[in-house]
C-alpha cells in the first residue's frame, strides 16, 4: 500500500511532540487543562476584547496532538493555523486528543476507546469556554476525522462550524474507496469485514495485512465510528457552516466536500488550489506531497487562513 493510505488507516501509534519557538511575539499563548484528559494551548490576539471570537480546533484521526503531529509525522499544521488565526485577531484553542494523556500516563486501552468519547470531549471543551462568557462567538472547526466529531459537538450550540478536509461519507465507504485505488486485491475482504462491523459485531482477523484497520482492539472503535454519516449529521446544523478542502488532498477528495455541500446547501464551500490534507501548498507531484507530512518548516497555505478569517468576520 502507498504511504498515503497508511496515514489514514493507522489509527493508533506512538506520539512524538514537537515544539517551535516564536521569534516575534504577535499573540499570546496559554496552556489550559480542561480536565485530566484534555490539555491544549490557547492562542490569543494581543489586543483581545469583548468582540474577540474563539475557534475550537479539533484534530484528525489517530493520536494527533494539538500541533497536528504524530510520531514520525511532524508538520505543525494545526500549530501554524492557530498562530496565523491569532495574528488575524481570532483566538484559537487547539487541544491534544484524550489518547495523548492516556499514552503519557501509560493507561491506553484501545478496546475501550469510542468515537463518542471524542465527540463528548469536544462538547466539554466547548462548555468550558462557553461558561467563561469571554468570547463574542465560539466556532467549532474540525480537521479530517475531527470534522465529524465537530458536527456532533456543535449541535447547534456553537455559533458556527468549519469542516477542514472532512469526509462526506461514512468511514466504511472512504476505506473501501482507498483500498480499491491502492490495494484492490484486498477490496472484497475489506468490504466483508466492514459489513460485520456495521452490524455491530466484531470478528477474528485472519489477514494481518489489515491489522492497522481491523485488529481486535480497534474493532470496537470502528463500530462506534461507522454508524455516523457526515451528510446526515451536517443536515442537523442550523448554524453557519464553512466547508474547506484542497485540490492536492491525498486522503479526502474534493468530492467529499461537495457531498457535504449537497447535504447542506446553505453552507459556504471553498476549494483551495494546491492545498493538501495538512494545509500545505504543494506545487509538485505526490512525492513532494508526502514529504510535507514530515516537514515542520513548510508553512500552511495563506488562502486557508484568509478564508477562515473572512468567514468568521462575516458572522
Amino acid at each position: 500500500m502507498k504511504k498515503s493510505l497508511l496515514l489514514v488507516l493507522t489509527l493508533f501509534s506512538v506520539l512524538a511532540h514537537s515544539q517551535t519557538k516564536t521569534t516575534l511575539q504577535t499573540f499570546d499563548k496559554e496552556e489550559i487543562s480542561i480536565n485530566s484528559l484534555l490539555n491544549g494551548t490557547l492562542y490569543s490576539p494581543l489586543k483581545q476584547n469583548k468582540k474577540t471570537n474563539l475557534v475550537i480546533l479539533i484534530a484528525g484521526s489517530g493520536p494527533t496532538d494539538r500541533d497536528g503531529n504524530q510520531k514520525n509525522l511532524i508538520n505543525n499544521s494545526s500549530k501554524y493555523l492557530s498562530e496565523e488565526l491569532a495574528k488575524s485577531g481570532i483566538a484559537v484553542f487547539s487541544y491534544d486528543k484524550r489518547i495523548i494523556a492516556q499514552m503519557m500516563a501509560g493507561t491506553v486501552n484501545e478496546a475501550t476507546l469510542s468515537f463518542d468519547d471524542f465527540a463528548n470531549d469536544a462538547k466539554d471543551v466547548f462548555a468550558y469556554f462557553k461558561n467563561q462568557k469571554k468570547y463574542n462567538k465560539i466556532i467549532i472547526a474540525g480537521h479530517s476525522e475531527g470534522s465529524l466529531i465537530g458536527m456532533l459537538a456543535a449541535n447547534n450550540n456553537a455559533d458556527a462550524f468549519i469542516s477542514l478536509a472532512g469526509a462526506g461519507r461514512t468511514i466504511d465507504a472512504v476505506l473501501v474507496e482507498q483500498i480499491e485505488q491502492q490495494a484492490p486485491f484486498l477490496k472484497e475482504e475489506v468490504q466483508k469485514d466492514l459489513e460485520i462491523l456495521k452490524s455491530g459485531k466484531t470478528f477474528e482477523l485472519k489477514n494481518q495485512m489489515l491489522a492497522s484497520l481491523f485488529r481486535a482492539s480497534v474493532q470496537p472503535y470502528m463500530i462506534s465510528w461507522i454508524k455516523y454519516n457526515p451528510q446526515a449529521e451536517i443536515k442537523k446544523l442550523k448554524i453557519p457552516v464553512l466547508l474547506i478542502n484542497g485540490t492536492k488532498d491525498l486522503q479526502v477528495s474534493v468530492a467529499d466536500a461537495e457531498l457535504l455541500k449537497k447535504a447542506k446547501p446553505d453552507a459556504e464551500l471553498f476549494i483551495i488550489d494546491n492545498m493538501n490534507h495538512i494545509f500545505k501548498e504543494i506545487t509538485g507531484d505526490e512525492t513532494e506531497n508526502m514529504k510535507s507530512y514530515t516537514n515542520p518548516d513548510l508553512p500552511i497555505a495563506t488562502k486557508l487562513t484568509n478564508t477562515i478569517t473572512a468567514f468568521i468576520k462575516s458572522l
